[in-house]
Parts: C-alpha cells; sequence; structure tokens
C-alpha cells in the first residue's frame, strides 16, 4: 500500500542523498505488510566519508553570518508547510499512523523553525559580561558550533525528532550527519531534500542508514555532539561510549508516563482529552500517557466515561482523515504489546476495553486497551509498553496520587486534570518529570516551543526547545580584554600592601554591588 506521492522519481532523489556503497535493504509497507523502498545501506567507512564531507563543510558554515543561515531555513519553511502533504505521505507509508498524528508530526519542524528564526539572532548574539575589574578588563561571552552534530534518530516521529533536532543545530552554524532508522528514513530523507532546495550548502547535511548498534555506534564515536532519541538502555550506552571521548551528548529517552485525575474534574470533557493523550500514534509517543490514577470517589464514573470514549476510536488504514488511529510500526511493537496486555490478564488484571490484535485491518494493528486492577508483578506495571495500553488506578487524597506517580524511575511527562487549576499546578511541581500539562495529555508543553522540553531519572539528559535546545550545539568561549594592568603590583609596591589594597578594593565592589 503505497501513496502516490512516492514516486520512482522521488525515491531516486531520496536514495541520492545517502551516503552509501552498493549495499541496499528494503523497508516494510506498514499498513500492508508488504515491500515498500528499497534503500542504499551504508557501512562504517561511509560514516567516515561523511564525517570527512561535513567537517570541511561546516568550516565555511561556521563562518557565515547567523542572518545568512537563516534565510535557508526561512525557505525551508515555507517549502515544509507547502508539501506538507508529501510529508504526510511519506511517515504514513513508513510508520502506519493516521493522517492526523502525520500532520500533527510535520507541525514540530515547522514551529521549531519559526522558533529558532525570532530568537537564534538575540541568542547566538555575543554577550557583554562583566570583567574581572570593572573598567580596567572587560569580557564577552561568544558562541562557537560544537563542529560535526551526529543525530541518532527513532522511528516513532521519523521526520518530527530528525527535523526538530538537525535545524537547530545547523542554525548554531554546525554540520550534521544525521543516521534515522532504517525502517523510516523516508521522510527524514524528503525533509533533508527541502533543506537542499532551500539552499543548504553543499554536504553539510549527510544521511547515513544501516543497523542501528554498527552504523549509529560509528556515528556516537565519530562525531562532536551528540543527540539521541530512543529507549533508555540504547541511550545508556550512548552516553557511556560519548563520555569515554569527552563529547556532550542529548538523550530523550523512554517514560512511563502518569495522569492525575483529581475529584473536581469535569469527567466527560476529561475521558476525551485522556483518550488523545494515551493513543496518540497508537500510544507510540515518548510522551504518552501509559498510567491514569483516578480520584476514588469518581473513579468509576471516570472509568466508564473513558472506556466508552476509548471505544468510539476508529482504527483503519488509509491515506486520508478519517481514522482516528493507525496501526503499530512494527512486529516487534504488536509482540511487546500483546505480551503486555496477556501477562496482566494472566495475573488477574481486567480489561475494560481493548485487549487484542486486528490483522484484519492489517499485520500490526492493535485495539486501544484500557486496563483495571494492574499489580507490580504485571510486565506493564512498571515498564513502559509504547503502544496502545493505559491502566487505571484508585487514589485517596493529593499526597497519595503525587507518591504514585513519582513511584518510577522514569521522569518524561505528567499530566494533571482538575478544575481548579491552581491546585493542579501546584501538584503538577510536585512531580518529577521534565514537563507536565494541566489538563491536557503533553501537546500543551512539547508545543510551548520557547520551553525547554526534555526527561529527568532514566528519561534521558539535556533538553530541546527554547534557548538550550539551540546553545546546547554551541561551546561557550569567554574572550576578555585587559585595558589597565591592575591585577600585578608595580615593582615599587611591596606585594604585601598590594594584597591589601585588593582586599579593601573587593570590599567596596562587593559593597556597592560592582562583583
Amino acid at each position: 500500500m503505497r501513496p502516490g506521492s512516492l514516486t520512482d522519481d522521488l525515491l531516486d532523489r531520496l536514495r541520492a542523498r545517502v551516503t552509501a556503497g552498493e549495499a541496499t535493504y528494503t523497508s516494510t509497507a506498514v499498513f500492508s505488510g508488504g515491500e515498500l523502498a528499497t534503500l542504499p545501506e551504508s557501512a562504517i567507512g561511509d560514516v567516515h566519508t561523511a564525517f570527512e564531507k561535513a567537517t570541511r563543510a561546516q568550516q565555511a558554515w561556521g563562518a557565515t553570518g547567523v542572518r545568512d543561515r537563516l534565510a535557508v531555513f526561512e525557505r525551508f519553511h515555507r517549502l515544509l508547510l507547502k508539501n506538507r502533504d508529501t510529508v504526510a505521505d511519506l511517515i504514513q507509508a513508513e510508520t502506519g499512523k493516521s493522517r492526523r498524528d502525520a500532520f500533527e508530526e510535520l507541525c514540530e519542524p515547522a514551529l521549531v523553525t519559526s522558533y529558532y528564526l525570532r530568537t537564534a539572532p538575540k541568542l547566538l548574539a555575543p554577550r557583554r559580561r562583566a570583567g574581572l575589574m570593572p573598567g580596567a578588563i572587560g569580557a564577552t561571552e561568544r558562541r562557537q558550533p560544537k563542529g560535526v552534530v551526529g543525530i541518532v534518530s527513532p522511528w516513532n516521529y521519523p521526520f518530527a525528532l530528525a527535523l526538530g533536532d538537525l535545524v537547530p543545530a545547523l542554525v548554531a552554524g554546525n554540520a550534521v550527519v544525521l543516521k534515522p532508522d532504517s525502517q523510516t528514513a523516508l521522510s527524514p530523507l524528503y525533509g533533508v531534500e527541502l533543506l537542499y532546495r532551500a539552499g543548504l550548502p553543499d554536504d553539510l547535511l549527510q544521511v547515513v542508514l544501516g543497523d542501528g548498534p554498527t552504523i549509529g555506534g560509528a556515528v556516537v564515536d565519530t562525531c562532536d555532539y551528540i543527540g539521541f532519541t530512543g529507549s533508555t538502555r540504547t541511550g545508556t550506552e550512548i552516553a557511556e561510549r560519548a563520555g569515554r571521548r569527552l563529547v556532550g551528548c542529548s538523550l530523550e529517552l523512554g517514560g512511563k508516563n502518569p495522569m492525575l485525575v483529581l475529584d473536581d474534574v469535569k469527567i466527560a470533557q476529561t475521558a476525551k482529552a485522556a483518550v488523545r493523550g494515551c493513543f496518540a500514534n497508537a500510544g507510540q509517543l515518548c510522551l504518552s500517557i501509559e498510567r491514569i490514577y483516578v480520584h476514588d470517589s469518581i473513579f468509576d464514573s471516570f472509568a466508564e466515561a473513558f472506556v466508552a470514549e476509548t471505544g468510539r476510536l476508529r482504527l483503519a488504514a488509509g491515506y486520508d482523515y478519517g481514522a482516528d488511529l493507525g496501526s503499530l510500526t512494527s512486529q516487534r511493537a504488536l509482540k511487546t504489546v500483546s505480551e503486555h496486555v496477556d501477562d496482566a490478564r494472566a495475573k488477574g488484571a481486567t480489561v475494560l476495553t481493548g485487549g487484542r490484535p486486528r490483522p484484519d485491518l492489517g499485520p500490526f494493528f492493535y485495539e486501544p486497551t484500557v486496563l483495571a486492577d494492574v499489580t507490580p508483578g504485571m510486565l506493564c506495571h512498571a515498564a513502559e509498553t509504547f503502544g496502545p495500553v493505559v491502566s487505571l488506578y484508585p487514589f485517596a487524597d493529593d499526597d497519595e496520587a503525587v507518591a504514585l506517580a513519582n513511584e518510577t524511575e522514569y521522569g518524561l511527562n505528567a499530566s494533571v486534570f482538575g478544575r481548579d487549576t491552581a491546585r493542579a499546578a501546584a501538584l503538577g511541581a510536585r512531580l518529577r518529570t521534565g514537563t507536565v500539562n494541566i489538563n491536557d495529555g503533553y501537546a500543551s508543553a512539547y508545543g510551548s516551543t520557547d520551553a525547554p522540553m526534555g526527561g529527568m531519572g532514566v528519561s534521558g539528559l539535556g533538553r530541546r526547545h527554547g534557548a538550550e535546545g539551540l546553545l546546547k550545539y554551541t561551546e561557550a568561549q569567554t574572550i576578555a580584554s585587559q585595558r589597565v594592568n591592575l591585577l600585578t603590583p608595580p615593582a615599587w609596591v611591596p606585594y604585601g600592601l598590594f594584597t591589601r589594597f585588593m582586599a579593601a578594593s573587593l570590599r567596596v565592589m562587593r559593597r556597592i554591588g560592582l562583583r
């Protein structure tokens, strides 16, 4: 099941963007399980070639003024929105997600690009800093690009998480070597084509494809900074490898995200919002809600409303906007979801709705599933399912709700629903997660591109979005200029007298607020 926009001509152009030899592999058309595209497969030597080309191109790009660099991204932003249907087609073909989720995905790079078009000139501009001795020594902070940034992007949001990370890396003056997931390379490759059509200099953005541990590992072992989105297990390995080279990294990893439903909510409205927070992208979202804690006074009413809303979701394979949910992306994802649900059912959990695969719709479809009576001995209790499965739990008071929500090693995203928003926000501030959404599942915080987004605990290091999402791709450099030498005494001044003078000066400067 291949979209009409994926022509042979487009495929040839996308293949040409990959640094690779003669080896190839075939990706899967997720809706049907058949073949989607044959793509080049890179070797370790190709990663080194890509790095060398990117290094040469970066020297001129890093010396280009910020506003001249931004002109490329102004054109890219227009091209992205103009070609949104092709982007959505490619995302759907290789992931199996619904058209609605595909459109939401392509909005991320558009929002990120627009944000840094507005803010990068100020964020990257030299900044005057207080010197050691006012009037005698001045200091300036400058931002230098890291060099060549390696980005290893995942399969669940292949376009958003590749382009959303590489755009600020390029804006900051770096070159990029991108290693997308092999199954979902078409949409990021199309994004690369749009960037080059927008005027990105030749060789500045390189793409390599292949086995994650081998080719992704070569990117990690080669580049000057690493951006990674994926599992906690792989992120830990990347951090270790980067640390051995004293190379920085930014890691957005897994989550077991909680939602708190307080006793003052509007039940019907909250249930509808919770469905989106749990089942967007068929639950294959790092920010997706997998645990819902409901005040025991409204537990039964909420569960009934939530199950009813879940039952209204329409699953389908298609390139139109008719489906609410699409497919899981792989047999591996389907296997994990099935194992978690089957294990919970066998150990006494109650399946309130869903709980089975849907091969009649496509090879990897699984029904949105709501569980109750989940206990710590079940796989889905603490481990990330990463699929359309959520568990409901009652709580007695606010303190218990916070304790239950924080009872995890993850700390990526959380949600609090309550009519008293001040109370809900106060509870949210007690949760150990990088983002908290009040009366929403995930989109409010993630879409606020002026605010940082990332995880605590084993959910990652670093942040995307906001000032940090750009500045992490730079090195801070201080240039200090001494106008008058006040740091060493003249030959005719005894050093003991000089130290008394300096101590007195430091006291005075502290008293009047100069230092």
